[in-house]
């Protein structure tokens, strides 16, 4: 009975000397030297291009699922008709779809690379350049999201706009793209959520995100473990919080369509 007592005595001992030490070196790595402020800073850039990026995202989107689904739904209907109409359109869906297969094709870091290094190779802003690249990034993926949500409204919506009077384009501004961003709402909830983590890679260009700050931080001090489990932890604690937000909006939706 002794021999197990002593045991949990020991690990007990163990235990609280392992958090003891932790806190310790917390302290003296992120406290010391106001080097938290450096995280701080690091959550604020990477909040700031994850934001921007989806702004951008989104605009870009919009466009390229426009120009798809109206050259696939009107492709016969403009093809007999023939003239500039159809050649414009089939011009925009070529470059939509070579778009797509580019950013798609490729990783992110060397997008993000190519924009920093080259393309604004001059500009001194990173935090700019790393938004403007994540944003072409994730057009590609949210132009998905929103052809897929253009193109599983009912088909008797495009017949109910041209009853009302409305053309292609005023039935897609009027009666589908409202529904299509109720049905793709949660989605691109959850796109804002892994390009939050993919902004991860903003220090590859320099960019001081939560990332970098962290990195900064662990060579400062020469202690990795410390600084590398605050930025996971913060990571975590934002996407679970994020998470948790889109549960309740698709909660929402949910009993809004009953």
């Amino acid at each position: 009975m002794q021999d197990i007592i002593n045991f949990f005595v020991s690990l007990y001992n163990t235990v609280a000397t392992f958090f003891v030490d932790l806190y310790n070196e917390f302290v003296r790595v992120m406290i010391d030297g106001n080097r938290f402020d450096f995280i701080l800073d690091g959550l604020k850039n990477t909040f700031l291009i994850t934001l921007g990026s989806l702004a951008l995202g989104v605009v870009i989107g919009v466009f390229v699922a426009a120009v798809r689904t109206s050259f696939d739904k009107n492709q016969e209907t403009l093809k007999s008709k023939g003239g500039f109409s159809y050649s414009l359109l089939a011009f925009l869906n070529a470059i939509c779809k070579l778009y797509l297969t580019v950013i798609r094709g490729t990783p992110v870091v060397v997008q993000l690379m190519i924009f920093y290094f080259v393309i604004f190779a001059s500009s001194d802003n990173g935090v700019l350049v790393a938004m403007f690249a994540f944003g072409i990034n994730s057009g590609a993926y949210v132009a998905e999201i929103f052809r897929a949500g253009i193109m599983s409204i009912d088909g008797g919506q495009f017949e109910a706009g041209r009853s009302l009077g409305f053309n292609y384009f005023q039935t897609m501004m009027y009666i589908i793209t409202p529904q299509m961003f109720k049905a793709v709402l949660p989605t691109l909830c959850n796109e804002f959520i892994v390009l939050l983590k993919e902004t991860s890679v903003a220090g590859y260009v320099g960019v001081i995100d939560l990332t970098k700050a962290g990195n900064t931080i662990a060579g400062r001090t020469f202690s990795y473990f410390i600084p590398l489990l605050t930025v996971a932890i913060i990571y975590l604690i934002v996407v679970v919080i994020l998470t948790w937000l889109v549960g309740l909006l698709e909660r929402r939706l949910r009993k809004s369509e009953r």
